[in-house]
């Protein structure tokens, strides 16, 4: 397990219990009690750590190399039905965004969504998680393929942005995104979002538009990242804590703003100090959402979802 710079009490006191243990098994002394007690002020120092997180920890969080990526949640959640589809037909397959048909719980699904890599070698293939235009154009002919069929769409979001290099900027990055939301908001089918790590800019938006929109509990879901914010505003990175608070990107924030529609509770520590709790707590919330929706006609879904995106932004002085 590795710790961030916030976590390192935590990794004390596991050394600790390691220690304690080792000479219980290695002697005839009785370490029980002792045991217990550090065991003890392991748990209290995780929740007095974990139940006052920061914005910025909550970004340390979900970027967190051990939290698992959307093909992780795809595996659990699908088993071995999921079948990969590739490319968009225009000019190549995209490796930072993976779709393809899975079945959940007995029900059939088109899943979108971002893939990061685990080490130098993946995180080149996969681009960081930052797809190209043809990376979202992928995502929409296998959406409109969903459509056609009547498959409803579910879409993990985790990335820190779409890539912004030149060449993908020549192949039309923007527009690629815009027709993405344009599509997804007048889309036939139900749409259901989770955003399982970084959810940056359009980038995330650009397969973000969901009649249910999830947020794991350690993400978060901004038009910008705390340190491209800090870099813009103080001109340097040393203020993306402050950036971070200020930006309201953590799911407690985006539900109270009502920008996403519910928060998906994490194991204490995060996601990826119990996989396979998070991956079943995910899925009753994905089939939540799609009981939810799925008895509406056409005309009820659309309306439905063009009303919750016409009221965001609206208040009162």
């Amino acid at each position: 397990m590795e710790y961030l710079d916030f976590e390192l009490p935590i990794k004390e006191l596991v050394e600790q219990l390691d220690k304690c243990v080792v000479i219980g098994q290695e002697s005839d002394v009785d370490v029980t009690n002792t045991c217990k007690q550090i065991n003890k002020k392991l748990e209290e120092t995780k929740r007095s750590i974990y139940k006052n997180l920061t914005a910025w920890q909550r970004v340390q969080l979900s970027r967190h190399p051990n939290r698992p990526y959307t093909m992780d949640h795809v595996r659990a959640l699908c088993g071995d039905t999921f079948l990969e589809l590739f490319g968009d037909r225009g000019f190549k397959d995209d490796k930072a965004m993976i779709g393809g048909l899975g079945k959940i719980d007995g029900q059939s699904f088109m899943i979108v969504g971002q893939q990061k890599g685990f080490n130098t070698k993946t995180r080149q293939f996969r681009n960081f998680g930052m797809a190209n235009p043809e990376g979202y154009r992928k995502a929409l002919r296998l959406m409109k393929m969903a459509e056609k069929f009547g498959i409803p769409v579910l879409t993990l979001v985790d990335t820190p942005g779409a890539y912004p290099g030149l060449e993908a900027e020549e192949r039309g990055q923007g527009e690629a995104i815009a027709r993405n939301i344009f599509e997804m908001i007048r889309l036939k089918v139900p749409i259901i979002t989770v955003i399982v790590g970084e959810g940056a800019s359009g980038g995330a938006l650009g397969i973000g538009v969901g009649d249910r929109v999830y947020m794991m509990e350690n993400t978060w879901y901004s038009v910008i990242s705390p340190e491209s914010c800090s870099s813009i505003l103080w001109k340097s990175w040393e203020y993306k804590e402050q950036a971070a608070e200020a930006l309201k990107l953590t799911s407690t924030d985006m539900k109270k703003q009502k920008l996403v529609d519910d928060i998906i509770p994490e194991p204490l520590g995060g996601a990826h100090y119990d996989r396979e709790t998070a991956f079943k707590t995910v899925e009753q919330y994905i089939m939540k959402g799609f009981n939810e929706l799925k008895d509406l006609s056409t005309d009820e879904l659309i309306a439905q979802r063009m009303d919750k995106y016409s009221k965001m932004g609206e208040y009162k002085e």
